[in-house]
Formats: structure tokens, C-alpha cells, sequence
């Protein structure tokens, strides 16, 4: 398939360094940002806008200036549970330098090798497979740079490059655009739930009298005593088939499933590593054993804006762990009927375009995971 396509060894053209082993005792709470492993949530996103890991400018600059990452960077994650996840450097993310078991790429030459053709290449099944071939370590997983030094890059001429970059780049501008319009009606309903329910500035505030800290009509009760966090059932990867139904896990959708576990909608909340995330499921879905599910007859747009305000804590300092008992004990205020619905009848016209502009990107990203590998090798001719 590979006509007219040079196979070159990852050194010849490609520039790829692995960031420095930082220490706990490094960080700091301000000072120069540093990319992890964790902010690199695949799919070329990053998101580092929670990020808690700094080093201080006079460490920075005196040992691991060198180490800072530039716009256009493509980040790898080499090691753990997330090893070959990418993600791409923007302008928003910068300044910002790299941890160890994050490894950077790009073009030595963009005249012989387009960056973002490499992207491409980066997300392609022949890297991806070229990944399995060196990963060591059964625990914790890893490759290096000694292993990308092994690597190659199949190179069609610079004008396919472009071509092949510009296509892919299409798909990509739309997933971002809808995200972006995702994140902007997100935004919205926060602030009308923040407006109602945590400043008290609800339709009728002016005339209704607070009592114990609770407008007269609410509900101060346990949140154990208002739902039920049923747990999630395990699904292992190779057990699934693929099919239209959603598999949640704590960091989101996982994956899909020809079966169902629970009706939709559902809530889901992080119990095992990203704890207390809280997702949406329009449909039949199935939420596997490190999350908890609330079920349809419980679910309303009220209670999954609110438990996204509780805090809930970590309970195990070894894995990250949601204590379903401590979350029961938490304290959450229920509005009067008249105002949840006033409240539902508001946000989901919003939260109904949310789903649509995700599904949109869902169907955005199988059209391009079918579409990427085809142009990589050549089967489809641009």
C-alpha cells in the first residue's frame, strides 16, 4: 500500500526528548507549570488547567530550561495505564515544561517532514503497534526514548503530507469547534445553577424567607438519604463488543458495548482514580466497577449540576477511592418543586444541544479513526 512512501529510522527526521524525573519535594505552588502523564487525555487533547505541579523559576531556569515545550509539540504519554495517549501543544497551554514519562515530538526539517503529517503518523495504528512491540514492565508499562530511537516513519512526498495533514485537520477543527460551543453552553448552565442554588438568587429570592440557612420550602438532607450510588459492574476491554451503548468509567466514556447495563439517563460518578466526576448519560449505558451510577429514576438536570459542587474526598491515599458512605454523609439542599422544574425547563434546551454537539463529535471521531489509518498507508490515494 505504501507507494512512493520513504520508511526513515525516527532519528533521521524526527526531534523526540523524554522529560526530566522530577521529584515530590521539587514542586511548588507557583512557578514554571509542568506537563504530566495525567493532563494528556488523548485524542490530541490536554487539559491542564487543574494541574497542581510546579517547579520554581530559579529551578527552572538554573536546571531544565531546556526541557520547555514549544506550540506545535506533540506530548506522548510513555508509561502507566495512559502510555501512547497524545495530546498537541497550543499557545494557551504555554509556558509550560514536560515531567518524565512524557515525551515530546517534532519535525527536525517541516520541509522534508510536515508536523503535521507526524501528528498523524503519531495517532496512526503503525505507531501505535510500533509502541506494543517495545512496551516492558507488566505493572507499570513503559517505552522510551531508546525505543523510539528504534522506531520508523513511513514519508510520502511533502505535497502528501500536506494533503494528508490538511484532511485529518479538518475533522480535527471540527471535534474542536464543537467542544468549544460544548464548553461556552456548560458555562451557562453553571452560572444560572450558581445563580439559583448557591447565591439563593432564584426566581421569588426577594419574597421568601431563609431559614437555617435553607429558603423556606428546601430541604436540608444527607445525600444518602435522597439517592442510591449503585456501583458500576466490571467490563473488561476484551470483553466488550462494540456496539451503541456507551461503557463509563471515572475518567468518562470508555469505550462502547453491544449491551446495556442500567437505563438511561443515568448519572455517573467517579468511585476508583479521577473521584468524584460526575457524567450524563442520555442512553442505555454501562458504567463499569470504578464508578457508581445513580439510576433514571433518580436522575434530573438539578441533582447532577448539584453533586458536581459536593466535595467529595478521596478516601486511600494508595488508589483514589470515593467512599460511598462518606458520600452519603454529605449535606445537599433540595429546592422546592416549583423552582427544580423552573430550573429543568431553563437548562435543558442547553443540555439537549450538549448531547447532539457530542454525539456530532463521537460520529466525528470513528469517521476519522477509519479514515486516518487509510490515508497513512497509502490505501487511499490524496
Amino acid at each position: 500500500m505504501l507507494t512512493n512512501f520513504d520508511t526513515k529510522p525516527f532519528p533521521e527526521c524526527v526531534f523526540f526528548q523524554e522529560g526530566p524525573g522530577l521529584r515530590n519535594w521539587q514542586w511548588t505552588q507557583h512557578g514554571m507549570k509542568v506537563i504530566n502523564v495525567t493532563n494528556i487525555l488523548g485524542d490530541g487533547s490536554i487539559n491542564i488547567s487543574n494541574t497542581d505541579k510546579y517547579i520554581s523559576e530559579v529551578e527552572f531556569e538554573t536546571k531544565y530550561s531546556h526541557f520547555l515545550v514549544d506550540e506545535g509539540d506533540i506530548v506522548v504519554a510513555s508509561s502507566g495505564n495512559t502510555y501512547g495517549k497524545i495530546g498537541r501543544i497550543k499557545s494557551e497551554h504555554l509556558p509550560l515544561m514536560m515531567n518524565t514519562s512524557v515525551i515530546r515530538f517534532r519535525s527536525l526539517n517541516t520541509e522534508a517532514l510536515d508536523n503535521n503529517y507526524l501528528y498523524c503518523y503519531l495517532r496512526s495504528p503503525l505507531f501505535k503497534h510500533q509502541i506494543e512491540q517495545f512496551v516492558t514492565g507488566g505493572a507499570q508499562p513503559n517505552f522510551g526514548p531508546t525505543h523510539v530511537k528504534k522506531m520508523f516513519i513511513d514519508i510520502p512526498p511533502i505535497s502528501i503530507q500536506r494533503r494528508i495533514g490538511k484532511i485529518v485537520g479538518a475533522y480535527d477543527d471540527l471535534i474542536e469547534n464543537n467542544l468549544k460551543r460544548i464548553a461556552l453552553l456548560e458555562k451557562s448552565a453553571r452560572l444560572l445553577y450558581e445563580e439559583w442554588f448557591v447565591r439563593l438568587r432564584f426566581p421569588g429570592y426577594e419574597h421568601t424567607n431563609i431559614v437555617d440557612g435553607v429558603p423556606e420550602g428546601w430541604e436540608k438532607k444527607k445525600l444518602g438519604d435522597t439517592i442510591i450510588l449503585n456501583y458500576g459492574k466490571a467490563l473488561k476491554e476484551s470483553d466488550r463488543v462494540a456496539g451503541d451503548f456507551p461503557v463509563y468509567g471515572s475518567s468518562g466514556v470508555v469505550g462502547t458495548n453491544e449491551k446495556a447495563l442500567v437505563e438511561g439517563p443515568a448519572i455517573i460518578v467517579g468511585r476508583k482514580g479521577n473521584v468524584g466526576s460526575v457524567y450524563w448519560s442520555d442512553k442505555n449505558c454501562w458504567p463499569i466497577d470504578t464508578v457508581y451510577y445513580i439510576s433514571c429514576e433518580e436522575t434530573n438536570l438539578h441533582l447532577y449540576f448539584a453533586l458536581q459542587y459536593l466535595p467529595f474526598i478521596n478516601s486511600d491515599a494508595a488508589v483514589p477511592g470515593l467512599n460511598r458512605n462518606h458520600a452519603y454523609n454529605l449535606d445537599v439542599v433540595l429546592p422546592s418543586k416549583t423552582i427544580s422544574e423552573a430550573f429543568d425547563e431553563l437548562v435543558k434546551p442547553m443540555h439537549n444541544q450538549i448531547l447532539k454537539l457530542q454525539y456530532q463529535n463521537y460520529r466525528l471521531k470513528q469517521a476519522r479513526a477509519i479514515l486516518l489509518p487509510k490515508l497513512i498507508n497509502g490505501e487511499i490515494t490524496v
